[in-house]
């Protein structure tokens, strides 16, 4: 949520702001704005609710004077006030020589905005940013770290409560921005004579590769030349550089119609990344292990707590660690862990999973974990990001960035790097041998193919989207790990198209669902495999018949060869055979291309849908 970017150096900032802005839209946001300083003691800010092409228009039409360059840019995801021009950021102090934004909520503004009204400070904004950039202005005017607009920041920071992104800079201190973070993502770039600071390095990759992520509570100044990173409370500076791995082009289109289309495309390549590098022969490795094998050994429960689509993907995790290692496996709403109290001792394992490693909600089970002095593992797609940061071992989903606010090769990712988690455990319990763990990886490393083989059958569920474009709703059921496909492919028409759709797992259809079957409602299936689950086939297929009998629409996707369910479909999608348990990888794609294409011909944008963020950094 929120996009921001500041940018010092020899280039004209409005411009670069703003197409840095646009690169972030994916993060979801409902105003935007830029503020410029010339270098000369003054700062101009242009800002407009609405989309990127209001604020264009604002700067074109207003006549503001945007030239310079040093600059703060940001799109705002409404928390305190409104979607309005005058709640958008950035915001000013009572001089209008500081310039803030920021991403986050502060919890405790409203003692500090008092404070202010009662010194006689008049906030114009609901906001709770504004209440900052007062405190940093009369922090920098007078006390202790007046002229000092660093040491400004960290006093102001000390202060504040709750979850912050904060970049400032000041008509006084032309060369410089000062940015800082607790409990959201921001990270520097390191260009040639130049220096970003961002909430997501898509903001800066067309300039440079070379970038340093910041730990908790850390602060950096930056220069044209130079990047200085310091705590501001009493700890140590704590940053890491890293190099991007993907490149401008990336994050661009590259000749698909959106950015779903794109990242659907890629999801072969996605699962390849992923796998590679991660069996060397007897074991999988992940990618940071801050636990031994002997740790590992002693586990006797897991939880996996993840939300939305990465939840979805966690269940999946569950069907596989308890089959390979038969440890007890909960699987738990991240929002939900803390606050029920989990049992929870040294000797359990969190599998956290984030697209983003900065979910508010599962960073905070995390930390609650941590607390209770369980192990954490992290499955993440954002190499350096907080999540991996606090966690004991870490293996990382390597789909390059994801654009489009519905997870799609992220999705497949995780599961992906899921199963491998599993085969880990299972290794270091005992419970497969060498030669069964690489036998089960080597069946991994097929599915890039079988992805792109599903991806090449789907034009006819392209046409099934556009027939179903004005159903009032759409059903899905699945066992198994067909269940949790089902979840997902609910929640992707919900993100997509805002149709009512709901998953279930088909047992439980009598004892309620059944009463919402009417005639004409289209039901999405996931079978099972008649080879490897015979039962749960033949009592899937007495689901079907039963929804059959009461008018329903059938939409049956089930593997190649299934004569039996055929009769039952009124339309079949066919898909590749493999292993029940990595069915998800290929059963999940036709329900992504589904949801796409019912939005897109309801008119809808499918890469931004309406209120919502690809990363949720407040709770």
């Amino acid at each position: 949520m929120c996009g921001i970017i500041g940018y010092v150096g020899p280039r004209d900032a409005a411009p670069l702001l703003v197409d840095g802005l646009r690169r972030m839209e994916y993060r979801g946001y409902d105003s935007a704005g830029i503020a410029v300083f010339d270098g000369q003691g003054g700062v101009s800010v242009a800002k407009k609710a609405g989309v990127l092409g209001n604020l264009e228009k604002e700067i074109g039409d207003s006549g503001v004077q945007l030239s310079g360059r040093v600059g703060i840019g940001h799109t705002r995801w409404a928390t305190h006030g409104g979607p309005t021009d005058r709640n958008a950021h950035p915001h000013l102090d009572a001089s209008g020589r500081v310039a803030v934004i920021h991403n986050g909520i502060i919890e405790n503004f409203a003692p500090l905005r008092a404070e202010l009204e009662a010194e006689g400070i008049e906030l114009v904004s609901e906001t709770d940013t504004e209440v900052v950039a007062h405190l940093l202005g009369r922090a920098f005017a007078a006390g202790e770290t007046a002229g000092d607009l660093a040491a400004s920041m960290a006093a102001v920071c000390r202060r504040l409560e709750g979850a912050f992104t904060l970049v400032a800079g000041h008509a006084d201190e032309p060369g410089m921005l000062v940015a800082a973070r607790r409990n959201s993502p921001l990270v520097v770039g390191v260009g040639d004579g130049e220096m970003f600071v961002a909430s997501d390095v898509a903001a800066f990759i067309e300039f440079t590769k070379d970038a340093v992520e910041l730990g908790q509570d850390q602060l950096v100044v930056i220069t044209e030349n130079a990047y200085d990173v310091r705590s501001f409370t009493s700890g140590e500076p704590d940053f890491r550089p890293f190099t991007v791995t993907w490149d401008l082009a990336a994050a661009e289109k590259g000749g698909h119609p959106t950015f779903m289309d794109k990242e659907i495309a890629e999801q072969p390549q996605a699962l390849a990344d992923t796998l590679r590098g991660h069996f060397d022969g007897t074991r999988i490795v992940l990618d940071e292990q801050r636990l031994g094998e002997d740790d590992l050994r002693t586990v006797d429960k897991v939880f996996v707590v993840a939300c939305g689509s990465a939840f979805h993907s966690g269940l999946v995790a569950k069907y596989a660690i308890e089959h390979w290692t038969r440890l007890p496996v909960e699987m738990e709403l991240a929002s939900e862990f803390r606050y029920r109290d989990p049992v929870l001792d040294r000797d359990t394992l969190v599998v956290a999973i984030s697209q983003s490693g900065e979910t508010a909600d599962t960073l905070e089970a995390v930390r609650h974990a941590r607390r209770q002095r369980a192990r954490v593992l992290a499955v993440c797609n954002t190499n350096g990001s907080q999540i991996p940061r606090e966690s004991d071992a870490v293996l990382y989903t390597h789909a390059g960035p994801e654009i489009g606010v519905a997870s799609t090769k992220a999705f497949l990712a995780q599961i992906a790097a899921n199963l491998m988690v599993g085969l880990s455990l299972a290794g270091a319990l005992g419970t497969k041998y060498p030669d069964e763990i690489g036998r089960e990886f080597a069946e991994l490393e097929k599915m890039p193919q079988a992805v792109a083989d599903t991806l090449a059958l789907m034009e006819p569920v392209r046409q099934l989207g556009r027939e179903l474009a004005d159903a009032r709703a759409v059903l899905f059921l699945g066992r198994h790990v067909g269940f949790p496909v089902a979840l997902e492919g609910a929640l992707k028409l919900k993100e997509l198209a805002y149709m009512h759709a709901e998953g279930f797992a088909a047992g439980e259809l009598k004892h309620g669902p059944i009463a919402l079957i009417e005639d004409g409602l289209p039901v999405v299936v996931v079978m099972p495999s008649p080879r490897a689950q015979p039962l749960l086939h033949s009592k899937l297929l007495s689901n079907i018949r039963e929804i059959q009998a009461r008018g329903a629409r059938t939409i049956v996707i089930a593997e190649a060869g299934d004569d039996a369910v055929a009769p039952f479909a009124d339309t079949l999608i066919e898909l590749p055979v493999v292993p029940a348990l990595l069915q998800p990888l290929i059963t999940t794609v036709p329900l992504q291309i589904l949801a796409a294409e019912i939005a897109r011909s309801r008119g809808y944008d499918i890469d931004k849908p309406r209120n919502l963020a690809k990363s949720v950094t407040v709770e």
